[in-house]
């Protein structure tokens, strides 16, 4: 017969109160219910806990002995219990999302002002970084999920669709392809190009599209951060290629934007989450919130 925790709850109240007929009611049991469970628990234990008579219930050295770990053990049981139902009710717990940065710095910001004011005691954490990055990290499980370019399949990896954007050519605003509303892949290879790290899902993009043209290119310059990007491109260092959405391209004055004619540089930012695995409550209200906004928006 193996320990339960009734038993050992009807163990210790019956304890603190030394009566049986006082920890019944307390338990809401009949007093042979509660006689049962802790004649069961004495059995499965081997010892005896009370010493009783008509008139009196006393502990036995035995459950002396027993009761503070026991209790101990109740009540951290307890406590894991009320851990879970406050997570379950989104009073706690945590969200860690992988995001591009682009993503990072322009969605994500008002959306977790917003979450937070909903939910003050849930912590939400960023962790913004190239597409491969974020993959990788889902895949760890070291966040609950990624904001990332649905670009190739990944095993172990689901997608689901957020919003698109597009790769834009960032230009000197004196620069004389400007007169153009419109630029060819043709005429950026031939201009000095100043792209993202080959570990970023914008620069794989640019590579893919330039290669299904036949053009070949080698960077002027090579960055990690589009902040340094445009300040080449004011510098008139050369032209950029940048995802529509990067808040640099809103915030840096002296450039101007052209979109390129090519669908080979639009792609799809989705949600990245490691496939088969359930997200814990407060993750799941978030991504709940980001799809209903990015639904609202579209």
């Amino acid at each position: 017969m193996n320990v339960n925790l009734r038993q050992v709850r009807a163990f210790i109240v019956t304890a603190r109160f030394a009566s049986f007929t006082r920890a019944a009611n307390l338990l809401n049991l009949s007093q042979p219910a509660l006689t049962v469970q802790i004649r069961q628990l004495e059995q499965s234990l081997g010892v005896r806990l009370f010493d009783r008579n008509t008139r009196s219930v006393e502990l036995t050295r035995v459950g002396r002995d027993l009761l503070p770990a026991l209790e101990r053990l109740l009540g951290d049981f307890d406590a894991v219990v009320e851990s879970a139902r406050e997570m379950a009710a989104l009073r706690s717990g945590s969200v860690s999302i992988a995001a591009l940065p682009s993503v990072a710095a322009t969605v994500l910001p008002p959306l977790i002002a917003e979450f937070r004011a909903a939910h003050p005691r849930i912590r939400v954490q960023i962790r913004d970084g190239v597409g491969r990055r974020i993959n990788a990290l889902v895949q760890e499980e070291a966040v609950d999920f990624g904001i990332g370019a649905d670009i190739e399949p990944e095993a172990g990896l689901e997608t689901v669709r957020l919003l698109g954007d597009e790769l834009l050519a960032v230009l000197p605003p004196d620069h004389r392809l400007c007169a153009a509303e419109r630029l060819t892949l043709e005429e950026l290879a031939a201009e000095p190009l100043i792209l993202t790290n080959p570990e970023s899902t914008v620069r794989y993009l640019a590579n893919r599209a330039f290669a299904e043209r036949n053009l070949l290119i080698a960077p002027a310059y090579e960055v990690t951060y589009m902040s340094t990007a445009v300040g080449l491109v004011r510098a008139g260092l050369g032209i950029a290629l940048l995802p529509s959405t990067a808040i640099e391209l809103s915030l840096a004055p002296a450039i101007a934007l052209r979109p390129v004619d090519t669908p080979a540089l639009r792609r799809s930012i989705a949600l990245v989450l490691k496939a088969g695995r359930s997200l814990s409550p407060a993750a799941q209200a978030f991504r709940e919130m980001l799809t209903a906004r990015v639904d609202a928006q579209a």
